[in-house]
């Protein structure tokens, strides 16, 4: 997403802090103090953010879109938190080998053009012992469902309808079922991991 939209997208998701906020406290309880963080695709920033607050870790964002870099880097400043935003291909990460205790990727695997080539790249910047939680979009997710967690967005009449129609048309048709999932993973180099589902999504728990 770039310009326009992407502005439109910050504004939208901005309601949804609580789910950030529930995202984040999963990620730092599983992170030491001094724990290096990386968030794949984080959009404006509202989760990095949200981990950044609850301890002291390094936080970089990695995202494909200038505008996001751009978004959530004021985002950052305006919450008075360092994080280091780049811009960059999931599928291609710019940083060494063994970079990251942890990395999460939130709303943003279904969209990735190489899925397996993400995660194994994911695979090579992970320290050892390190590990990983990937949340999305579950393929099989309710019509009601999805429509409850919109509400709880807390968005205008308006951008909840967009909201809805999106998740629908859009991000269903490109989200992934359980056996795909876990055929992705076999083909990476991580081998195995544990999908737990998660509200209308899941969160797949990978480690090295």
């Amino acid at each position: 997403m770039e310009g326009i939209i992407a502005t439109w997208y910050a504004h939208n998701t901005k309601g949804d802090i609580r789910g950030y906020g529930k995202t984040a406290q999963s990620v730092s309880d599983r992170l030491t103090p001094g724990s290096d963080v990386l968030e794949v695709a984080p959009g404006p920033g509202y989760l990095a953010i949200e981990i950044a607050r609850l301890g002291p870790y390094r936080v970089t964002g990695l995202d494909v879109s200038h505008s996001f870099v751009r978004i959530a880097s004021e985002n950052a400043r305006r919450a008075g938190v360092t994080i280091d935003f780049q811009q960059g291909d999931a599928a291609h990460l710019p940083f060494p080998d063994e970079s990251f205790d942890f990395v999460v990727c939130r709303a943003a695997f279904k969209n990735f053009s190489d899925p397996v080539g993400a995660l194994d790249e994911i695979h090579r910047v992970l320290k050892p012992r390190g590990r990983v939680s990937i949340y999305d979009l579950r393929k099989d997710a309710s019509r009601e469902a999805i429509d409850g967690e919109v509400r709880g967005m807390g968005s205008s009449w308006l951008n909840s309808f967009l909201t809805r129609w999106a998740f629908r048309l859009m991000l269903l048709k490109t989200a992934y079922t359980h056996d795909a999932l876990e055929r992705m993973v076999s083909q990476s180099r991580f081998g195995k991991g544990e999908i737990r589902e998660d509200g209308i999504g899941f969160d797949l728990r990978l480690a090295n």
